[in-house]
C-alpha cells in the first residue's frame, strides 16, 4: 500500500512538472500572460524562500525586499560597470544578501529581538537602504539605469520574450522547493520548527536559537538574492524602488496564508492569490484606481476568518482522505481475496 502510495504521489509531481514546462507553449505568444506567470513564479521562489526562515523558524521577517534590492544592484552593477554576466552576478548578489543578512541577524538574534521587535527591524532595513541608494551616486543615486540590450542573449540575460525567465524562474523555485524539504527533515528543520512552536522551550532543551535562525536567514537571504539578479534582468533596469516594503509584506502574507511551514504552501498562495491579483488590477484598476487592493484585503481577511491554517492545508486535507479511501479500498480487496469460496 505504501509503495501505491509513493507511486501516486510521484505521478502527481510528475504531472504537475509538466504542465508547469508546458506552459509557454500554450501562452508563448501572448506576452501579457508570460510575464504574468513569471510574476507568479517570482513571487512563488520569494515566499518559499521565506517560509525557511518565516514557516518553519517562526521569525516574522519583513525584509525581502532588502535582499531582493541587493541582488538586483549586484547583478546589475557588475553587468553595467564590467560587463559581468548576470548569471555570476546573481551569484554574487545572493552573497551579498547573505553577508547583509549576517550583519542584520548576528546582533539581533544575540541580543534576542523576535516577534513584533524582529518584524519592525526587518522592515526599516528595506527603507533604510532604499533612502542609503537614493543618494549613493556611484550606483546611480535616484535616477534609473537601465541594463544593455541585447536581443536573445543569453550571456546578458536579455530577451525579447518572457519565456526564458520563465524557465530560469521556474529552476528557481524547484530549488527553493527542494531546499525546503531537505531542511524540513533535517536536524536543521526540527529545530526550527522547535523554535518556531515554544522559542524558550526549545532552548531549555539544548537547542541553538542564534545558530539555527541565522543559518534559516543566511538561506533565505541568498536565495532572495539571487531572485534579485533575475529581477533586474526581467525588467531591464535598476532603481531604489527595487527595495521594496509592499514586496517584502506581500512575500510574508503569501507564506503565511498559504501555511507556515507547508512546503508547497506559499506557491499554492502565490499561484492563486498573485494571478488573482493582477486580474483585478487589469479588470478593475482602469475603473476605479485602488479598487483591486480592497478586493484582494477582503479575500485575504476571509481566508485569515475561514481558513487561518493557510489555504494549503486544503489540498493536504483532501490528498489525506484520498489515500485513507484507498488504504480502504485496498484492505477490502486483501480481506476479498482471502475470503473462502474465492
Amino acid at each position: 500500500m505504501r509503495s501505491k502510495q509513493r507511486t501516486i504521489k510521484t505521478s502527481l509531481l510528475l504531472a504537475g512538472l509538466a504542465i508547469v514546462l508546458l506552459v509557454p507553449l500554450l501562452l508563448g505568444r501572448n506576452q501579457y500572460h508570460m510575464v504574468l506567470v513569471t510574476t507568479v513564479l517570482l513571487y512563488g521562489v520569494l515566499a518559499t524562500a521565506w517560509n525557511i526562515i518565516g514557516g518553519m523558524g517562526g521569525q516574522l521577517d519583513l525584509a525581502a525586499g532588502a535582499y531582493l534590492g541587493l541582488g538586483a544592484y549586484t547583478a546589475g552593477t557588475l553587468l553595467l560597470r564590467w560587463n559581468v554576466s548576470p548569471w555570476l552576478g546573481m551569484i554574487v548578489g545572493g552573497l551579498v544578501a547573505t553577508g547583509f543578512a549576517m550583519l542584520v541577524g548576528l546582533p539581533l538574534f544575540r541580543f534576542g529581538v523576535k516577534e513584533v521587535w524582529y518584524a519592525l527591524s526587518s522592515s526599516a532595513l528595506v527603507e533604510v537602504l532604499r533612502v542609503l541608494f537614493q543618494m549613493w551616486e556611484e550606483v546611480g543615486g535616484p535616477t534609473e539605469r537601465y541594463l544593455p540590450y541585447h536581443v536573445s542573449s543569453w550571456y546578458h540575460l536579455r530577451f525579447a520574450s518572457y519565456v526564458p525567465f520563465y524557465y530560469i524562474l521556474l529552476a528557481m523555485l524547484l530549488i527553493a522547493l527542494f531546499l525546503n524539504v531537505r531542511i524540513s527533515r533535517s536536524k536543521l528543520g526540527y529545530y526550527l520548527f522547535a523554535l518556531g512552536e515554544n522559542e524558550d522551550a526549545a532552548e531549555v532543551l539544548g537547542v541553538d536559537a542564534r545558530a539555527c535562525k541565522l543559518r534559516a536567514l543566511m538561506i533565505y537571504a541568498f536565495l532572495v538574492g539571487a531572485a534579485g539578479g533575475v529581477y533586474a534582468c526581467l525588467y531591464g533596469f535598476i532603481h531604489p524602488n527595487f527595495f521594496s516594503s509592499a514586496m517584502s509584506t506581500e512575500t510574508a502574507i503569501l507564506g503565511i496564508v498559504g501555511g507556515m511551514g507547508i512546503t508547497y504552501g506559499p506557491l499554492v498562495a502565490a499561484v492563486l492569490l498573485v494571478s488573482f491579483r493582477e486580474f483585478l488590477r487589469a479588470s478593475l484598476g482602469g475603473q476605479l484606481e485602488g479598487l483591486y487592493l480592497a478586493v484582494y484585503a477582503v479575500i485575504l481577511i476571509l481566508i485569515a476568518l475561514f481558513r487561518p491554517q493557510g489555504i494549503a492545508t486544503f489540498i493536504r486535507d483532501a490528498y489525506g482522505k484520498a489515500m485513507s479511501r484507498l488504504q480502504v479500498t485496498g484492505e477490502k480487496d486483501v480481506v476479498s481475496a482471502d475470503s473462502p469460496g474465492l
